[in-house]
């Protein structure tokens, strides 16, 4: 996987991540965060069939600053305004093209997932934690 910080993105980031990654870009957070933002989880995890058990929510995209979602200014201005603690669930689509990801509390020593490496990467280097992935090709 690519992963970085998300208070760090950047539209060249965005393109990087695009161009290299499946183009599906996800952000990693805390269930708080997700609750303050009012994104539910797309299936129960009693329901969720995916193989790693992957906590995807309901897909966003930021609701100013953004046209089409799609551009990777566009996912950049996503991604930011989920990693803002000034944002609120009003201010973004759904669905969208950005799909966070819960971070099961504990991290890697609870669930050796991608989701909770970025976030605890990001701890460890000092930041929120927010982190984007996108898987590589």
């Amino acid at each position: 996987d690519l992963i970085m910080a998300a208070s760090k993105v950047t539209p060249e980031a965005m393109a990087f991540f695009v161009k290299h990654g499946t183009g599906i870009v996800c952000v990693s957070m805390k269930g708080e965060d997700l609750d303050r933002l009012e994104l539910p989880l797309m299936v129960t995890q009693k329901d969720n069939a995916e193989k790693l058990r992957t906590a995807f929510t309901v897909s966003v995209d930021a609701k100013h600053g953004t046209t089409t979602g799609v551009s990777a200014r566009d996912r950049a201005t996503t991604i930011l305004a989920l990693a803002s603690k000034d944002s609120k669930p009003e201010d973004f689509n759904r669905p969208g093209h950005i799909f966070p990801l819960k971070y099961r509390e504990g991290g890697v020593l609870k669930r050796a997932g991608h989701t909770e490496a970025s976030v605890d990467l990001a701890v460890l280097a000092g930041l929120d934690p927010v982190a984007v992935l996108c898987e590589v090709v």
